[in-house]
C-alpha cells in the first residue's frame, strides 16, 4: 500500500518534541504514513539554525501542493496580531494553496487562528486570562471526526485567544461542532472545503502541558502564571499529571487520518 503523504509546517517552539507527538498521533491508526516536516522560512531571514535544519526541510509550496494532507501546527505566539508574525505572509500563501489544490487541511491552536482569518475574516481577541487545562467537551452537533466518544469526553487547551464565536455562527460556510463545556471553542469543520480547524492540543501527551508550564516559567520566572487546571493528581505538588484525553487524541487523529485516506482512494477512483 502507497504511504499517504502529509506534510506538516511546525511552528511551535520545541520542534523536536512536535514532530515526535505528531509521528505518534498521526500513525496511530496503523495505516502507512509518510510525515514531511517543515519551516518557514521567512522565519529565519539569515538561515535556520542547524538544530531546526537538520530535522525540518524549507517550506516548498509545490511540495505541499502535492500532499494527500498537510497540517499546520500551533505556535506559541497567539497574542501577537497576525500582521505581526514575521512568517504570516508565507503561512497564508500555504494556506492558498493547499485549498486551491483541494489537499485536506487540519489547523491546530494558533494555526486554526490565523486559518479562520485568512479564509473568513473571523476576528480574533485575547482571553481574560490564559485558557489552560484539560476541560470537559461537548459536541453541539454531528461530528464525524469525533464519533465513538462518549458524552463525556475531554481535551487539554493551552491558548491566550480565542477567535469570534458569534461571527463562527453566523457563516454558513463553517460548522461550530463541538465546545468546552463552558464555550470555548473546540472543533470547527467544513468538510466540503477539506478544512479542520481544532482548537485543543490533543497531540499532546501526559506530560506535555506540564512541559508547557515550565517553559513559561523558565523563560520569565519574574512572571505568575496560572498552572494547568484540572489536570494533576495533586494540584498542590503538580504530581500525577492525568492523561484524560488520550481517548479523544486517538479517535480525532485516527479519524482525520482516515478522512485524508478515502480523499485521497476517491481521487484516484476518478482519475
Amino acid at each position: 500500500m502507497r504511504p499517504l503523504q502529509i506534510g506538516i509546517l511546525n511552528v511551535m517552539h520545541d520542534k523536536a518534541a512536535t514532530n515526535a507527538r505528531f509521528t505518534k498521533v498521526l500513525t496511530h491508526a496503523g495505516r502507512p504514513v509518510a510525515l514531511h516536516f517543515y519551516y518557514p522560512k521567512t522565519h529565519y531571514p539569515s538561515g535556520a539554525p542547524a538544530e531546526v535544519a537538520a530535522i525540518l526541510a524549507p517550506l516548498d509550496l509545490a511540495a505541499a501542493e502535492r500532499m494527500d494532507g498537510f497540517v499546520i501546527t500551533g505556535a506559541p505566539i497567539e497574542q501577537l496580531a497576525f500582521a505581526d508574525v514575521t512568517y504570516i505572509a508565507e503561512v497564508q500563501a500555504l494556506m492558498a494553496a493547499l485549498a486551491g489544490r483541494a489537499v485536506p487541511q487540519l489547523y491546530l491552536c494558533w494555526g486554526g487562528m490565523a486559518a479562520l482569518d485568512y479564509f473568513y475574516g473571523i476576528e480574533k481577541h485575547l482571553l481574560p486570562h490564559k485558557l489552560f487545562g484539560v476541560y470537559r467537551e461537548r459536541r453541539l452537533a454531528p461530528a464525524p471526526l469525533l464519533a465513538g466518544l462518549p458524552d463525556e469526553f475531554y481535551a487539554a487547551h493551552a491558548r491566550y485567544a480565542e477567535m469570534d464565536r458569534g461571527q463562527i455562527e453566523a457563516d454558513a460556510r463553517l460548522h461550530l461542532e463541538a465546545t468546552t463545556a463552558s464555550g470555548e471553542l473546540l472543533l470547527v469543520d467544513r468538510p466540503e472545503a477539506n478544512q479542520t480547524f481544532m482548537f485543543a492540543h490533543l497531540e499532546y501527551g501526559r506530560e506535555g502541558l506540564l512541559h508547557e508550564y515550565q517553559r513559561e516559567v523558565t523563560a520569565h520566572p519574574e512572571r505568575q502564571y496560572l498552572r494547568p487546571a484540572h489536570y494533576f493528581t495533586d494540584p498542590q505538588t503538580m504530581s500525577g499529571p492525568q492523561f484524560r484525553w488520550e481517548e479523544t487524541q486517538h479517535v480525532f487523529f485516527d479519524r482525520w487520518v482516515d478522512r485524508v485516506w478515502a480523499k485521497r482512494e476517491a481521487k484516484e477512483v476518478s482519475a
